[in-house]
């Protein structure tokens, strides 16, 4: 079958499929010369004001702040809750200068429904969690405590702020640490004592809020009644959405100082009273608080989480190939029930694609080669995730290394390995100087002229090629921190066997 109509079979049956999302991806840019100008002028014109009156309503929060817990040592912070004038004064007046910030940066806030107190609720689950600015519903509500990073702690200026909301802090790194979190978020929320309201974004990270993704278990623990909070933007220009992959925050916020108005709304949904099923399933009660704020936002629910972010992270730092789709790709794969099955690794492990240019290969060959139905919708939109400039074809190798490098038990040794294998053309254990760059520059995240270098330091013989051995025993010796991260135990590279295994079959 042609290229051409392999292509139109995709176009055509991919048209009714459901639209894959990627939350973690946000483009923006200026349009137009209009939009450019305006960005320019205001830049000059309304920027600094704006940054000086932000600078001067922050430091005199801080140094609020710094008086109120004077005195008060961490343990205490952590022990009981803040009374007296430092709860009934000055949290408020604080609070209120922060908001003032908000309303200085131009941001107008419309606010739907009401808060509930932390009687009602002790609990509140705020989502999407898509921007820095969420903050400003934490602000509004006076200040509770949140579930936040450890490392927003050390923040210049802000992390005193959050200090004095007596936060909960969450190493997201560290499994103990996360044990911890829980163990306080229910001790606060069941405590007689007067702790306020606990704020948590369930999603665990930022998203481009096209979809709820998945919540974690931690606000649901407790099974006390929580209240969902949902926050949008519908501004034309989105410039406070802060993915994995898109602007820098301060990107963003010079983009945002630069608006006339930015608005934001916040939805304080109806308090939700779990039954005794919800109480003993975490999970489920986190998944039907979803299902409410997903309707009441009118989004879809996306079964990612922090994890396909880390491994987003992992494609992007490794220069694979359509690193920013590998979250899509993941999900087909389930749909497909190729998730478990090691069938790309038995695949490459074994020499068994049978694609006679593995560069070009059409929509009916890649189907045959991973054993799918050419009917299956996910199997169509999976080919075209690849199929970036609709040809109809492919390179094999991309979906293969970046199936294979993404896999949570897969070191960089192996890594290495397959990539070697994937681009061995010719099968007989030598790279040319063009397929070696790609192997190493999409395996180790080095660019291409580094990668040139080192060809040229391994052929040192001029052979025009370079086996997979000889550049392992070279990165051993010269760049053992690109093979195992500057780890003091070198490798032993076992995985080798089973490229050398691989060239003894061709032999």
């Amino acid at each position: 079958m042609s290229a051409k109509f392999a292509a139109g079979i995709s176009q055509i049956e991919c048209d009714d499929t459901e639209p894959l999302i990627n939350p973690f991806v946000h483009k923006l840019e200026l349009h137009g010369t209009y939009e450019k100008i305006k960005t320019a002028i205001f830049t000059l014109i309304l920027v600094p004001v704006r940054v000086g009156l932000i600078c001067f309503f922050v430091v005199t929060a801080w140094m609020l702040a710094t008086v109120g817990l004077f005195g008060v040592t961490e343990q205490e912070l952590h022990e009981r809750p803040l009374d007296g004038w430092r709860k009934t004064v000055l949290k408020p007046f604080i609070a209120k200068l922060i908001f003032c910030i908000y309303t200085l940066g131009g941001v107008k806030l419309k606010v739907i429904g009401r808060p509930s107190s932390s009687d009602e609720a002790p609990l509140v689950v705020l989502a999407p969690h898509s921007s820095f600015m969420d903050s400003i519903a934490m602000v509004y509500m006076g200040g509770p405590s949140i579930v936040a990073r450890g490392e927003t702690a050390s923040i210049p200026f802000f992390g005193k702020l959050i200090n004095y909301t007596q936060p909960i802090y969450v190493w997201r790194d560290d499994p103990e640490s996360r044990q911890k979190t829980v163990k306080e978020i229910i001790k606060r929320s069941t405590s007689k004592l007067d702790w306020p309201q606990i704020l948590i974004f369930p999603e665990g990270t930022c998203t481009n809020r096209s979809c709820l993704i998945s919540f974690k278990n931690g606000a649901f623990y407790p099974g006390v009644p929580i209240q969902p909070v949902c926050i949008r933007y519908p501004n034309k220009l989105d410039t406070v959405t802060w993915t994995w992959e898109g602007p820098s925050a301060l990107k963003l916020l010079w983009l945002t100082l630069t608006q006339p108005s930015s608005h934001c709304e916040v939805e304080f949904l109806p308090v939700y009273y779990p039954n005794d099923e919800e109480k003993r399933n975490p999970k489920l009660f986190a998944n039907n608080v979803r299902a409410v704020m997903a309707k009441a936002l009118g989004v879809p629910v996306v079964d990612y989480s922090y994890s396909d972010c880390k491994m987003m992270t992992k494609a992007k730092e490794m220069n694979l190939p359509f690193a920013n789709h590998l979250v899509e790709v993941r999900k087909l794969r389930r749909k497909l029930g190729l998730i478990g099955t090691e069938r790309e690794e038995a695949l490459v492990r074994a020499n068994n694609y049978t694609c006679r240019d593995c560069s070009k290969v059409t929509f009916i060959e890649f189907v045959e080669i991973m054993r799918l139905q050419t009917n299956e919708q996910a199997a169509l939109q999976l080919f075209k995730i690849y199929d970036k400039n609709n040809t109809g074809l492919i390179d094999l190798r991309d979906y293969l290394l970046g199936v294979l490098a993404t896999e949570e038990d897969k070191s960089t040794e192996e890594i290495l390995v397959y990539a070697f294998m994937l681009y061995d053309i010719k099968r007989n254990g030598k790279l040319t100087a063009e397929n070696f760059i790609k192997a190493v520059s999409q395996t180790l995240g080095i660019s291409q002229e580094y990668g040139l270098q080192i060809f040229d330091q391994v052929d040192r013989k001029q052979l025009g090629f370079v086996r997979l051995d000889d550049f392992l025993n070279w990165a051993t010796k010269f760049i053992p921190h690109l093979i195992y991260n500057g780890s003091e135990e070198k490798p032993n590279w076992k995985n080798l066997e089973i490229y050398r295994t691989h060239d003894k079959k061709i032999d």
